[in-house]
């Protein structure tokens, strides 16, 4: 299936045929590749909006998850139809993230890629609000960027390390 990737922003330049791979791979790696997905890179006016209407927190982040399907952490929709096969929408803050490596002098692009995991976890109902949810989704993550690292040689590493 595919990846609707959709730039929303001018803020940031953001190379979109290696992102939309990490996000292919990715979906591969947690057994979801049959699944579309939403992408949608967004500046920190737009991820502020969101954060404040869906999260209650009026302030710029790196990424918000939207599943189209209410999952357990883990498990996969199980679609009715075809217009079902669609996991969500991931908002990534690539205007958030950019301004955040600037000051870490971490890698932009490897950064996006580790959010859109973290992202893709969510999706898949993983959430991180207590020390065991964290747990079980760090290991998910840790998984799927395995997987992915393997498949590029890169060394990326979980979104959430060091949450708790």
């Amino acid at each position: 299936m595919s990846v609707a990737l959709r730039n929303a922003q001018r803020a940031v330049p953001v190379r979109r045929a290696p992102l939309r791979r990490a996000v292919c791979a990715l979906r591969a790696a947690l057994g979801a590749s049959r699944f579309d997905v939403g992408l949608v890179c967004a500046g920190n006016a737009l991820m502020q909006r969101l954060n404040g209407d869906y999260r209650h927190c009026p302030e710029p982040t790196d990424v918000l998850s939207f599943p189209l399907h209410q999952v357990a952490a883990g498990e996969l929709p199980r679609p009715r139809c075809l217009g079902e096969y669609n996991l969500g929408d991931i908002f990534l803050g690539v205007e958030y993230i950019h301004q955040q490596c600037r000051e870490t002098g971490e890698d932009f692009d490897d950064v996006l890629t580790v959010t859109v995991a973290h992202g893709l976890c969510h999706l898949l109902g993983y959430r991180h609000d207590t020390k065991s949810e964290w747990k079980q989704m760090y290991q998910k993550e840790a998984q799927i960027l395995e997987e992915l690292n393997r498949l590029t040689g890169s060394r990326l590493r979980p979104l959430t390390a060091n949450l708790f």
